[in-house]
């Protein structure tokens, strides 16, 4: 990875899914089920990062193997969010990065804050323009 960490966010686990944590939690005392969900639900959240750094945007899935994607800053063209009325009001949504091409180059779903992470991204690009 290049430079120093800007800003790193994984999906959010009780935020994206209000409906899987009160499943959960109800199935809990009914044979371990809920704790089960909880502990896969725990692992998929976990599998996925973006981090931005001070060169580039890395995005990795996986837990015993890995994909990993980095991007330029200086290439990225256009963030892209999307949030329905539910995203909103818990903080999450979905986040595009655009290149040149046509299409994104990686979708991320159930981010936390992407407001912020499209400002780190700015940020990140604008500190890179002024050294």
């Amino acid at each position: 990875m290049n430079g120093n960490v800007v800003y790193e966010a994984h999906p959010a686990m009780f935020r994206s899914h209000p409906f899987w944590f009160i499943g959960c939690v109800v199935l809990i005392p009914a044979f371990g089920i809920g704790i089960l969900l909880l502990l896969s639900w725990y692992i998929h959240t976990r599998q996925t990062a973006l981090t931005v750094t001070k060169n580039e945007l890395l995005y990795e899935r996986g837990i015993l193997s890995k994909d990993r994607t980095s991007v330029s800053l200086k290439h990225i063209r256009a963030v892209h969010i999307t949030q329905g009325f539910l995203n909103r009001i818990l903080g999450v949504g979905t986040i595009q990065v655009s290149t040149a091409g046509d299409q994104p180059e990686f979708t991320v779903a159930n981010m936390t804050d992407p407001g912020e992470i499209r400002e780190a991204i700015s940020r990140a690009q604008d500190a890179g323009d002024k050294d």
